[in-house]
């Protein structure tokens, strides 16, 4: 699919490294969490590097000499230190905010469709002033599958009344772009995002890649029919 001007009625983002930088949080959790237990605390870049894949994902590095089975009796633990911090730090990407407003002032619906959980999505989205303008919020527990399945992003089409073949879906991951493309939508690549050294969106199958904030809104505005 290509992404063309004017040919689409929404637009949905991944949470975390695409429409909130809430890597100042997670990472800062995760080292206040390795320095309690011993461990030197990872280097924020890495740990930022990794915040896409979610608190296993940190955990993994920051506790590398443990295995699965005990990373997993850590995730309460980590999720809780990170929960008492949720916003202390994070916001709204530069750039992503205008876009935002953008489409606002324009009635053109957007949401957030994102694997975290309903208990930690909700509030954030709260504390950063988006529930209220966000059409949907899909959490990695809505239903009984997340992404790259795509019903997640199908029910967020559904909730806003559009078909998903006139949504644009943008994430920092390559399930992200999986989800989107077997739900029918227009995919963007936010290369600004969480993405790790061994990793590359070029590979991801996405539309069109967007290398900053101020390309992917040039992208998004033009594929609503906005001028930049």
């Amino acid at each position: 699919m290509q992404i063309q001007d004017n040919a689409f009625d929404l637009v949905l983002f991944d949470l975390d490294g695409t429409l909130v930088d809430t890597a100042p949080d997670m990472v800062a959790a995760l080292q206040e969490m390795q320095s309690d237990h011993g461990y030197d605390p990872v280097a924020y870049d890495l740990g930022r590097s990794n915040v896409s894949n979610g608190a296993m994902g940190l955990l993994r590095i920051g506790f590398p000499d443990i295995d699965e089975d005990g990373r997993r009796l850590l995730i309460g633990e980590y999720v809780e230190r990170y929960a008492e911090r949720l916003c202390d730090l994070s916001t709204v990407f530069a750039g992503v905010d205008t876009l935002l407003d953008r489409l606002d002032d324009t009635g053109c619906p957007w949401g957030v469709v994102t694997n975290k959980p309903e208990y930690l999505t909700n509030p954030l989205l709260e504390q950063l002033g988006l529930a209220e303008r966000s059409v949907c919020a899909i959490s990695g527990d809505t239903l009984p599958v997340r992404k790259p399945e795509p019903e997640p992003l199908l029910l967020g089409c559904d909730i806003a009344g559009v078909d998903a073949l006139r949504s644009i879906y943008i994430g920092d991951a390559a399930r992200d772009i999986e989800a989107g493309q077997r739900a029918g939508a227009a995919t963007i690549a936010a290369a600004y995002g969480y993405i790790t050294e061994d990793d590359d969106p070029r590979e991801w199958g996405a539309d069109i890649i967007a290398i900053d904030t101020e390309e992917l809104t040039q992208i998004v505005l033009k594929a609503v029919n906005l001028s930049p």
